[in-house]
């Protein structure tokens, strides 16, 4: 038998596996209740909201893939906000900026998450809200014990809180140190119970009380606290005080919705990801080539170097055609351009971004992909610089029950440190929009309405037309390459859930950050150090630019299983110490 860190967990009830042990124990007892797995992933996300203010918040965002016992096809709720009516590029270059802020109010989308999560409940859930929604608000309000992450995140911003954002002082200083111990947030916790109580004025009906509490989020007390609170000038990343964008008139026009899943047959499984306004799709890519390739151990150097080299030329294509917008996806996922790409891979390490061509077209790339900007990669998770600037921090939840519903989601962006604290309630807009380019003609260029193309990306498997695993990992751009290698372990490799999670991990850094400042590190290659001395030095004679990092640092996956036979199991990452799976 091989050790692993925790058992992988099996049941035939419900599994839930999450970053944070408060949300994944929120979520079974939505289970416990009667409820279904969608009733558990929103109380999950509501909870997430409030344990790990410092991965995610309400003014951020959320995509998910679901399918239910009734219709086994995936479907995409796509939570991701979109650029205000006033962003263009002009107003921002007549700034003086060259790229969108990594924080403040002028790094705002349209807040997504609150909205998808209704939409989920009113669409796929069973449970009043009032029940989903009990947990969050018990925390939010009775307090709940800080992880020491969260105390972290607002020492490395003290500063900036303390001479430029009072209203986060307000909410995450205590005496003018950060917070210890047991926290509360009284005023979101308020925000929460008003969302309730007017939902429920709405009608009797638990989908008319739904579509009341979304009209209150985008309409009433919420969109009018935002519009009054968003275009006040705050100091952002830019080092300038900068008011921001987004209106009333901007959350009306936002609604969560429902989209196909974009799709790819690989090793007997169908793999689902979100389309191309998200980078999932580079997942897609990086299957279809390996399996070009043929078997690749990862145990060894070679191993490592091919899936790096594979993920170079995916996430190249991701920076020169991945947007929201007219995407050549049907010709980038063929078996054709697979071959192409799988031409490329060499026995040395590759410095360039080598977009590929699909249909005949040129590829364009932003300026900034040509230049070398060192970044920090010697540390698995994400971080935060002292003017708030946030690189990838997110959460995930996955839950399956025992009807044969299944979800995955990847909640983020509203991070504490985004933008400031909102008084009213309690929460603070995200920073998403960083990931548009202020220049003209790119995929992923910034005009109003669009949306930015995300990192977030959830995935959900299917066998045979039927679904059997959800998964998902934060890490912003190392999302995907992390899943890659979770799933040529389990799904190619025939590792159980928690020995896949277990294993070494690596992740390129050969290719612009979706993050602020956009850093660029040719040839960047990360490795856990439990690949050993002798991987690690075959990789660096053929050229990488290696950075060991600590044996346990580098993913934060998540996962939930369900067999032909009715039997259900659950994983989680165990650096970090954080993530935790549960179920019977």
């Amino acid at each position: 038998m091989t050790f692993t860190t925790r058992p992988t967990l099996r049941g035939t009830f419900g599994m839930v596996s999450s970053t944070h042990w408060l949300a994944s124990q929120s979520a079974m007892r939505m289970l416990e209740l009667g409820g279904n797995a969608f009733d558990a992933a929103a109380a999950a996300g509501f909870v997430l909201h409030v344990v790990e203010p410092h991965l995610n918040g309400p003014g951020g965002e959320v995509p998910a893939i679901v399918a239910t016992a009734d219709d086994p096809t995936p479907r995409v709720l796509c939570g991701q906000g979109v650029a205000p009516a006033g962003a263009t590029i002009e107003h921002y270059t007549s700034l003086g900026l060259t790229l969108v802020p990594g924080s403040g109010p002028l790094a705002a989308t349209v807040p997504g998450a609150v909205d998808a999560w209704l939409l989920l409940l009113r669409d796929h859930g069973t449970l009043p809200l009032r029940v989903v929604l009990e947990p969050a608000i018990d925390y939010a309000r009775n307090g709940h014990p800080l992880v020491p992450r969260v105390t972290d995140t607002v020492a490395t911003v003290q500063g900036l809180f303390s001479e430029h954002w009072p209203t986060s002082a307000a909410l995450w200083l205590v005496d003018g140190q950060p917070p210890r111990g047991l926290f509360r947030n009284s005023a979101y916790a308020e925000t929460l119970e008003r969302l309730v109580v007017e939902g429920e004025a709405a009608g009797a009906d638990r989908v008319v009380q739904l579509e009341g509490s979304r009209k209150a989020w985008r309409e009433g007390f919420v969109a009018e606290a935002i519009d009054e609170f968003s275009r006040l000038p705050h100091r952002d990343s830019s080092g300038s005080d900068h008011g921001g964008l987004i209106t009333g008139a901007d959350m009306a026009g936002f609604e969560a919705h429902w989209e196909d899943a974009t799709t790819l047959d690989w090793n007997g499984h169908t793999v689902a990801k979100t389309g191309a306004w998200g980078q999932g799709p580079a997942l897609l890519q990086s299957l279809a080539v390996l399996a070009e390739l043929g078997d690749v151990d990862l145990a060894s150097a070679e191993g490592v170097h091919t899936t790096v080299e594979v993920m170079k030329l995916s996430y190249a294509d991701r920076e020169a055609w991945y947007g929201d917008g007219d995407v050549p996806l049907k010709s980038l996922l063929s078996p054709a351009y697979a071959a192409e790409r799988a031409r490329l891979v060499g026995s040395d390490a590759t410095f360039e971004l080598r977009p590929g061509s699909p249909d005949g077209r040129a590829p364009r790339l932003p300026s900034i992909a040509e230049g070398n900007y060192a970044i920090d990669a010697s540390v698995g998770e994400p971080t935060v610089a002292r003017d708030g600037v946030t690189r990838g921090d997110t959460c995930h939840v996955d839950v399956v029950d025992r009807w044969g519903n299944i979800i995955s989601a990847t909640p983020s962006g509203g991070w504490l440190q985004s933008s400031p604290t909102i008084p009213s309630l309690g929460f603070c807009l995200g920073s998403r929009a960083q990931m548009f380019w202020l220049e003209e003609g790119l995929p992923a260029s910034l005009a109003p309405g669009k949306r930015p193309r995300t990192t977030l990306t959830p995935t959900l498997v299917l066998r045979d037309g039927r679904p059997v695993l959800a998964c998902g990992s934060p890490g912003g751009d190392q999302q995907d390459q992390w899943q890659l290698l979770f799933l040529l372990r389990h799904l190619g490799g025939g590792m159980d859930l928690q020995e896949a999670i277990d294993a070494p991990a690596w992740h390129t850094t050969g290719f612009p950050s979706s993050f602020y400042p956009r850093a660029n590190e040719p040839g960047g290659l990360v490795i856990e150090s439990r690949l050993g001395n002798a991987v690690r030095d075959e990789l660096v004679r053929r050229g990488h630019v290696v950075t060991e990092s600590d044996p346990w640092s580098l993913g934060r996956l998540c996962a939930v299983r369900r067999d032909p036979d009715g039997v259900l199991s659950a994983a989680a990452n165990p650096r970090g110490m954080q993530g935790y799976a549960v179920g019977r």
